[in-house]
């Protein structure tokens, strides 16, 4: 078993929309990025690339390659799964703890845990998603943008 541990974060930008862990979160703004900008998916990612040894996600989805613009980070999530299996591998249990003074994430919990177990064959029990805010401290909590978290257990694919 290898455990891997996985961060991002991303500005504030007007006229995006903000995805968190694949929901789209009603919300004035969304996070800055060449993707979709979705931290939680980043942090999650990262922490399975850690977990195999293979980088991290920026080695695999450049952000200067315009293949990646815009892109869906399940989408993205659901490679770094596949790259996982191409070397025997499978992720276990995925933790993320997303961190932001805005908005209200309790409500869409349940939905990113889906969504996250989704694209990586995991049953929902085995992703645990938080949310937490910086008390007002540092550029989180002055609501300049939004941070996430992950611990990933990885081990070998089944069967």
């Amino acid at each position: 078993m290898r455990v891997g541990v996985g961060y991002d974060s991303h500005r504030f930008a007007p006229g995006r929309r903000l995805v968190l862990g694949g929901v789209a979160v009603p919300f004035e703004r969304g996070l800055a990025g060449h993707s979709d900008g979705d931290v939680a998916a980043h942090a999650v990612a990262d922490a399975l690339l850690g977990a195999a040894a293979l980088g991290d996600l920026g080695q695999h989805f450049p952000p200067d390659d315009p293949a990646w613009r815009d892109a869906n980070s399940l989408d993205l999530l659901a490679a770094v799964g596949r790259m996982l299996a191409g070397r025997g591998l499978a992720a276990r249990n995925v933790d993320v703890t997303v961190v932001c003074e805005a908005p209200r994430l309790a409500p869409h919990i349940p939905e990113m845990r889906e969504r996250l177990a989704a694209a990586l064959g995991l049953p929902v029990g085995a992703v645990s998603v938080k949310a937490k805010s910086n008390e007002g401290m540092g550029w989180v909590g002055r609501g300049e943008g939004i941070a996430a978290v992950a611990v990933a257990l990885v081990g070998p694919a089944p069967g």
